[in-house]
């Protein structure tokens, strides 16, 4: 075959290669680097797909949904807000002794996830102060209000209540140091979702802090979807895909873990 005829034979199959590529007849073979890159988001897409499961008979106290073998307990609403400013919680839960146990400084800036009607936020505020801020967020409306009066009349200035999403707690990208959830990272009707905008939110070598009821101690007087063990913990948030990394577990309060997990670099 002499040049010319090369040149017409590559031309002709230039043009049917752009034929059925566009005709959808089927597809080229792909550059050596392709089949990966490709495979890579099939796996992505496939795994979104099956992130969560449901199932019609389950604990009354959860929601049905399930991820990565938990159910997903139901969100407490406002009107429990009585519950969590009762006068026993600090003897049953040692909260007070989360600032110093975490090393919070003054000038900080912490996200208090579901923050509710404040109880956390106003103890994380007095260590990060008087130049350190705290994002109180939390989905109800409701519960904001309950924490503006509560700010209102306790004269406190460096809490900013924020209302976040099912799938976001509304924060600007590496905007904060610490992303404490006191109780809470249990309800979270979207875990997945929720962690990659918390993690986008944190500085770099920033932390997440879980403060969950152990499910290992049966004695702890809390529903059973309301509990996290340290493994399941683990198994949710230390997460290469969430750029978050178990770093500590904290075992002071006489309930809960203290979970401690930190942003590593993205890949």
């Amino acid at each position: 075959m002499d040049a010319s005829q090369k040149f017409l034979a590559w031309n002709r199959f230039i043009r049917f290669s752009f034929y059925v590529l566009v005709s959808g007849g089927f597809t080229l073979p792909l550059i050596a680097d392709e089949p990966a890159t490709v495979s890579q988001k099939q796996s992505q897409q496939d795994s979104k797909k099956t992130l969560y499961t449901y199932q019609r008979d389950h604990d009354p106290n959860g929601i049905g949904k399930f991820y990565r073998g938990r159910e997903i307990a139901r969100v407490m609403g406002y009107q429990g807000a009585p519950w969590l400013e009762r006068k026993t919680r600090e003897q049953e839960e040692r909260l007070s002794l989360l600032p110093k146990a975490l090393k919070l400084k003054p000038g900080m800036a912490i996200a208090d996830i579901g923050a509710g009607s404040g109880v956390i936020s106003v103890i994380l505020a007095d260590h990060v102060s008087p130049d350190g801020k705290v994002y109180a967020v939390d989905v109800q409306k409701e519960m904001l209000e309950l924490l503006n009066k509560k700010l209102e009349k306790q004269g406190v200035k460096n809490i900013h209540p924020v209302l976040g999403t099912q799938k976001s707690p509304g924060l600007k990208p590496e905007s904060i140091d610490v992303a404490i959830m006191v109780d809470v990272y249990h309800e979270f009707e979207f875990p997945f979702e929720m962690m990659q905008e918390i993690s986008k939110a944190l500085k770099p070598k920033g932390r997440v802090v879980l403060v969950e009821y152990r499910k290992e101690d049966p004695t702890v007087p809390i529903k059973l979807v309301h509990k996290m063990s340290e493994a399941q913990a683990k198994k949710e948030v230390s997460r290469p895909e969430l750029n978050l990394k178990w770093k500590e577990t904290i075992g002071i309060l006489p309930r809960q873990h203290i979970l401690i997990f930190e942003k590593t670099s993205a890949k």
